[in-house]
């Protein structure tokens, strides 16, 4: 197993402390005027979603979790549950929905996405940054609506709801950003 000295240490890496894989979500270094420096680093946990701070030295280390990203592509939805399936391999992967959190609202059939695999099991999946959706149904725009910034709410073929400009309308197909949940643009009419 590798690890990591402070040297390495970065937003985005995943360690491995007590047993249980990690992601650095913030790294701050800090010199003091007096002493020595250390590192600040705020870790959530992969499996439970917790989060933690912790402190360490120059020179300390930690291990690297053994974590693997790899592409997988959306087959079903099993009642509670999604399938995915890697595309080199062909393995199945049920992901629960407490774990795939709000990717119902931009997964297509054959779309594919992220999966963080932890010991075999998918531990986070994510849809591409931008998803492209039909929209099926939103009221009507009323004429004047495009001088201002005006937003409705529209139901994509997904079920979800995006609040979109008041000139989209039914059958537009619109792109969306799958890391907030905002209206990108209009695709095609």
């Amino acid at each position: 197993m590798a690890t990591y000295n402070t040297s390495d240490f970065r937003k985005g890496l995943k360690v491995q402390i007590d047993g249980d894989p990690y992601l650095m979500t913030e790294m701050t270094f800090v010199k003091p005027g007096k002493g020595n420096a250390f590192y600040k680093c705020k870790l959530k946990n992969l499996l439970r979603g917790t989060s933690l701070d912790r402190t360490y030295k120059g020179g300390d280390s930690l291990e690297s979790a053994d974590v693997e990203t790899t592409e997988v592509q959306f087959l079903y939805r099993q009642g509670e549950d999604y399938v995915f399936m890697n595309n080199a391999t062909f393995e199945q992967y049920e992901v629960a929905s407490d774990i795939a959190g709000d990717i119902w609202m931009y997964l297509k059939d054959g779309m594919t996405c992220t999966a963080t695999l932890y010991n075999g099991n998918a531990i986070i999946v994510e849809a591409p940054n931008h998803v492209e959706l039909e929209v099926v149904d939103c009221v009507p725009g009323t004429k004047g609506d495009t001088a201002t910034n005006v937003t409705k709410p529209a139901k994509v073929e997904t079920g979800a709801e995006f609040m979109v400009p008041g000139f989209i309308k039914m059958g537009n197909v619109i792109k969306i950003d799958s890391r907030t949940g905002e209206y990108i643009e209009r695709v095609s009419n």
